[in-house]
């Protein structure tokens, strides 16, 4: 899948180059995220994920992470880290992935395909949108463990 010259494919193998824009583009996401090769290559080697990334002439210029999990409810799946590099953004590299993913939930037959954003990421909001996401009424709570800290069996 691509158009421009752009192409998208799922990573299923990190040579050193795909090292270094995996590396830029996870800066470019997220100020306090350290690239951990280790990490990258687990991500890749799961059953329950897949990094699809977006390649102009060979260089990954855009990603984005599916998950997805087989749960009693039914097969679910989830859209994480979807970055395009600053250079590369407005050329529609973000809703290849994006289109890229819902066609692989089709295929694979996931009873849904969630993402999660901001309310003040308005021009992605209309993105998602467009490609068939709908908003939910929700709450996302969320439990960030403290390296040391006690677990609640701990403190009884």
């Amino acid at each position: 899948m691509g158009g421009a010259g752009i192409e998208v494919e799922v990573l299923r193998e990190i040579r050193d180059p795909d090292a270094e824009d995996l590396a830029s583009l996870l800066a470019q996401l997220s100020a306090t995220a350290t690239f951990d090769r280790g990490r990258f290559d687990a991500i890749v080697a799961h059953d329950a994920t897949e990094i699809l990334v977006a390649r102009a002439d060979g260089r990954i210029v855009g990603m984005a992470t599916f998950v997805s999990l087989p749960l009693p409810s039914g097969l679910r799946g989830h859209v994480e880290d979807v970055a395009v590099d600053g250079a590369m953004r407005g050329r529609g590299i973000a809703r290849m992935l994006l289109t890229r993913m819902t066609e692989l939930a089709t295929e694979r037959g996931l009873r849904t395909l969630d993402l999660t954003s901001r309310p003040s990421r308005e021009s992605a909001l209309r993105l998602y949108e467009s490609v068939g996401f709908v908003p939910r009424e929700t709450n996302l709570l969320r439990f960030t463990p403290t390296a040391g800290a006690a677990s609640p069996e701990e403190k009884r």
